[in-house]
């Protein structure tokens, strides 16, 4: 970079703007015949992925697939002082998890790679170059000690801090004498003071003169690092892009983003900035709040089309919000010219009632509910293992009949292995003495269970063996039924709230549950 400098120095070529400016864009989604639709998430690895960058994500992914296009994933990793380690592979796991993988990626490749800016400097630098070559850029020999005192005396005196441009007008010979001693400047870029107007695609027209407000922007660091401003104008066209979607935060910055293009000569793609995703409060999502990242919700055992279902059910995007809506309907009914400028609430609470809809669509699915049993079977050897007095409860078959039992009544799987379901996977310790505590009549109520098993089998449903056990307390005095239904809840569970007792029973089987009701009568 500095030999380029002393180049145009010995040229004689100034380094001034050109002064060029970008006509107004017509107003369309960009989406047309013969339009390759091509978009991209481009975080940045400083931490995990959380629900705020899968929102983003998600808006991309459908938008790309709702149009044929192609979904990229670029990770926007130049500010080395904030790498965080794994943060790259978790943001690519976590998406793959989400079921929204993208087309290509720093681990899958693709056409338009390295799909990390650490290994794309040389498109950087050459765009610098350009840039230097106009006029349109310029190096700042200002120390970080200087800009830290700009700083410092802006917010004194109560301003808003930005660079002075003290570098913007120096002459050739001064950029030569600094460069002799410091060959390794930034570079800055020169702002108009005329930014181009442009129509987003959720904001409507907008116009920002950030050269009123702003100092020129550095682009290029002294250790050869771009910023993000020049880094994502240059990657975004040599990807192609067609359209960016990306958080409102961005809306001021585009303008700067088009000067880059139009002193570049490119052509900008369209942009729609989508609104920000907020506590149900209003307040800002923050990473320090620890259970907003996807491998919480993950390990929590929340389904991940529940996590899109919310995230898209809270915002904008769609004719109408319902609950229960999978990756296909969202991509279907997705529209971007429904997007408004509100931010979106975010409701936590909700999303164990989003992830019980979720989860009964899945059981009810015959391949998925395979993939269920065998989930349920790690959960119950990871919860319980040695305590297992009957292996027979990992059998698929019985798990299948839990999962359909209990549908629509557990919000995650993991609540199979709760407390609450023990009885399921381990026989409960009770004693005669407890059951005696609730009725006097336990061997003639054990006696006439025990014979309604003998009598039916696993021929009742559980509407038929709701009937029969209300036949249980006819002629039991001082028993009401309820004490009937209490006693053998507590045979069965040794808990006294639970399910019905006719679909523990079915649940268990009736071999288990004489088995039990024996044991703990003859106690």
């Amino acid at each position: 970079m500095a030999a380029l400098l002393r180049r145009l120095l010995q040229r004689g070529r100034p380094l001034a703007a050109s002064g060029r400016r970008v006509g107004r864009r017509e107003a369309r989604l960009g989406t047309g015949p013969g339009v390759a639709v091509r978009v991209r998430f481009a975080p940045s690895p400083t931490g995990f992925l959380h629900l705020g960058g899968l929102r983003t994500a998600l808006y991309n992914y459908i938008f790309a697939k709702k149009y044929q296009g192609s979904f990229i994933l670029r990770l926007e990793d130049t500010d080395q002082t904030r790498f965080v380690p794994g943060a790259a592979e978790n943001i690519e796991d976590m998406l793959e998890w989400a079921g929204i993988p993208p087309d290509e990626s720093p681990r899958r490749g693709g056409p338009a790679g390295p799909y990390q800016q650490s290994q794309r400097l040389e498109l950087y630098a050459q765009a610098t170059e350009a840039l230097l070559k106009t006029g349109a850029a310029y190096p700042c020999f200002c120390s970080p000690q200087r800009l830290e005192l700009l700083k410092k005396e802006a917010l004194r005196n109560h301003q808003m801090p930005r660079y002075d441009n003290r570098c913007r007008n120096m002459s050739q010979e001064q950029v030569a004498q600094k460069l002799a001693k410091d060959p390794k400047p930034a570079i800055r870029f020169r702002l108009e003071q005329a930014a181009p107007a442009f129509e987003d695609l959720v904001y409507g027209w907008n116009r920002h003169d950030v050269a009123s407000v702003e100092g020129d922007p550095v682009i290029m660091k002294s250790d050869g690092f771009p910023t993000y401003h020049l880094a994502c104008v240059v990657d975004d066209h040599h990807m192609g892009i067609s359209h960016v979607l990306r958080g409102s935060e961005w809306l001021v910055s585009t303008a700067k983003h088009l000067l880059l293009y139009q002193a570049l000569g490119w052509h900008p793609p369209h942009f729609a900035h989508l609104p920000l995703l907020l506590n149900r409060d209003g307040s800002k999502l923050s990473k320090r709040q620890g259970d907003i990242f996807l491998e919480h919700f993950a390990a929590e055992g929340f389904l991940p089309d529940s996590l899109l279902d919310i995230i898209t059910n809270c915002g904008s995007g769609f004719a109408e919000n319902q609950m229960g809506r999978t990756l296909p309907e969202l991509i279907t009914q997705f529209n971007l010219t429904r997007v408004t400028c509100h931010s979106a609430l975010l409701d936590l609470e909700k999303l164990p009632e989003f992830n019980r809809l979720h989860l009964q669509r899945l059981v009810n699915n015959e391949s998925q509910r395979c993939q269920l049993v065998e989930k349920l079977q790690a959960l119950v050897e990871e919860a319980f293992g040695s305590q297992l007095q009957n292996r027979d409860v990992l059998n698929p078959i019985y798990m299948e009949r839990i999962l359909l039992l209990r549908q629509g009544h557990i919000c995650r799987l993991q609540d199979l292995v709760s407390p609450v379901y023990s009885y399921l996977w381990t026989r409960p310790s009770v004693g005669r003495a407890q059951l005696d505590a609730i009725s006097e009549e336990v061997d003639v109520i054990a006696k006439r269970v025990l014979g309604l098993l003998e009598r039916s089998g696993m021929s009742l449903t559980q509407d038929m063996l709701s009937g029969e056990l209300k036949k249980l307390s006819e002629g039991l005095e001082g028993t009401k039924h309820s004490n009937v239904m209490k006693l053998l809840r507590v045979a069965l569970s040794g808990q006294q709230q639970g399910p019905p007792v006719a679909e523990m029973m079915l649940s268990l089987g009736p071999k288990e549950v004489r088995e039990r009701i024996q044991k703990v009568v003859s106690s």
